[in-house]
């Protein structure tokens, strides 16, 4: 692959699609073309899927949970993701294969190593080459997306044991691959974050360094 494929993880109110629009925007003016996708969704088959799953009217179990996300996840690196680093682009996904991991993996009590055997089917084995972890304690996570008024998805209104799990799982990946993935307090005003978030992203980009 030519291209670049950075991921952006965490629990819901995180920051993680207030950090995604600011790092498209200071890679632009570094002179870095980022293409920025949502998971799941992203093309038109994965956004249905992403209706499905959300809705809290649908009753789904945690296999098909699973399924239904690596099937979204599939399509979204078969129609767009591998095309666009084959170009030689930089993709900025929110959300990939580790969120599953966390999510259904631990969350859902069905296995990390289970999980990441359908993912790996669905992504044919792709990874990313930097993933940045939005680290936040569930309450505050939770607190912040309160605010933003709007209804509870069918996953956000699971309780507290459900999302410590998950952050739990997320501090154990990060620790299995810190080479990939580079945790960052999310805690910090946003424009700390995007600055923590661009160091650790820097390698990837070196002709930019100067460029600024």
């Amino acid at each position: 692959m030519a291209g670049t494929l950075i991921t952006i993880e965490g629990l819901d109110g995180a920051g993680k699609s207030t950090l995604a629009h600011g790092l498209v925007e200071a890679l632009n003016e570094r002179g870095v073309h980022v293409e920025l996708l949502r998971e799941p969704g992203g093309v038109a088959l994965s956004e249905q899927i992403r209706t499905l799953v959300k809705d809290p009217r649908t009753t789904v179990s945690a296999r098909a949970e699973a399924l239904l996300y690596a099937a979204a996840r599939a399509q979204l690196v078969h129609e767009r993701v591998r095309p666009l680093l084959a170009r030689g682009q930089c993709v900025l996904l929110d959300r990939f294969v580790d969120s599953s991991l966390a999510y259904q993996g631990a969350g859902r009590a069905l296995g990390i190593a289970r999980v990441r055997a359908i993912n790996e089917l669905a992504t044919d084995g792709l990874t990313p080459d930097r993933t940045l972890l939005l680290a936040i304690a569930p309450a505050v996570g939770r607190a912040r997306r309160d605010t933003r008024g709007e209804p509870h998805d069918r996953l956000e209104r699971e309780g507290e044991r459900f999302f410590a799990t998950i952050a739990a799982a997320y501090e154990q990946l990060a620790a299995a691959e810190p080479r990939r993935i580079r945790t960052i307090d999310a805690t910090q005003p946003p424009e700390r974050v995007l600055a923590r978030a661009l160091a650790e992203i820097e390698d990837l980009f070196p002709t930019t360094r100067h460029a600024r």
